[in-house]
């Protein structure tokens, strides 16, 4: 398969875990046109100076072009020395739609990829069920692999997949991505870290040894967390949804109480041996800057080391 690839390419973030050992990432989700272009990349350098380890870009539901990741991922390469990984999906894409897109990236310089399945536009939901090439993100894995190019990241989900049978389903999927070729893996929001910690004890088990980074999503906005956690199968803890209600329609003491769970949860996650953190930063920086500053001390593994492009 011939490929044109440019003399200045991004680091491979299976490269980068493996030397640094520690750090952020940070994911953003990419504007509805070019013209947020000004505003995208002001949320982007505001975050930058953290050193992130990369920056991943999120795509549409249900999207074959993933015309606005590709936008957001050139602007990145345009304009910073960040690593950026893009979101991949595909759901009712073709492999002719996957390799016009993966070309795009390689032409760019872009050599990480998250590969997903996705989930189906939620005004369209029978999306699910057209005709696709691909039946699940390890056929993703698989196909992108043949390129000899990329580091691929998928997605975990320590409470399962809201469409897995069980836990131990899941895991069993994880590990056919993993032996499919997937290098790291990032999980799904959770807010109760004994999940994660299951999760990750189960996947050592199974024999799963790639890096997984636990998602962090900060709590800003209570209805849209509850819609989303529902929608995803996830676990509120009671006593955070306790502390979240009196705030409903308080959006500065809800960011204060979103901020101060989130360290807390890290701190947590670092006294456990985790050394990779990977924010949902829904394009906040402040909210994500709070939580990064709230973490740094000396002896902090997610402490800043420096600047970034």
């Amino acid at each position: 398969m011939e490929i044109f690839r440019p003399k200045t390419r991004t680091v491979k973030i299976r490269d980068i875990l493996a030397q640094r050992g520690k750090g952020v990432s940070l994911e953003f989700f990419p504007p509805k046109t070019p013209a947020g272009r000004e505003a995208f990349m002001k949320h982007v350098h505001e975050l930058k100076g953290y050193d992130p380890l990369f920056v991943s870009v999120t795509c549409s539901p249900g999207s074959v072009t993933h015309e606005r990741t590709v936008h957001a991922i050139s602007w990145i390469r345009e304009e910073t020395t960040l690593s950026p990984m893009p979101h991949l999906t595909c759901i009712n894409a073709t492999e002719a739609d996957i390799d016009r897109v993966l070309r795009v990236y390689i032409s760019k310089g872009v050599e990480n990829v998250l590969a997903l399945r996705g989930d189906p536009p939620r005004d369209a939901p029978g999306i699910a069920s057209a005709k696709g090439d691909f039946t699940n993100a390890r056929d993703l894995v698989l196909f992108a692999q043949k390129y000899h190019v990329f580091s691929l990241g998928v997605a975990v989900y320590p409470e399962g997949h809201q469409e897995s049978l069980s836990l131990e389903q899941d895991i069993e999927y994880t590990r056919m991505k993993v032996d499919a070729g997937a290098d790291f893996a990032i999980a799904q929001m959770f807010f109760d870290n004994s999940y994660f910690y299951a999760y990750r004890e189960k996947a050592r088990k199974a024999g799963i040894t790639i890096p997984i980074l636990p998602g962090i999503m900060p709590v800003t906005d209570c209805r849209k967390i509850e819609e989303f956690a529902n929608f995803c199968s996830v676990t509120i803890p009671d006593a955070l949804r306790k502390k979240m209600h009196p705030f409903l329609d308080k959006p500065e003491e809800m960011a204060k109480l979103g901020v101060e769970y989130s360290v807390k949860q890290c701190e947590d996650l670092r006294k456990n041996g985790v050394t990779f953190l990977h924010f949902y930063t829904m394009n906040k920086p402040a909210i994500i800057s709070w939580i990064l500053e709230a973490l740094q001390n000396e002896s902090d593994p997610f402490r800043r080391s420096g600047e970034a492009g």
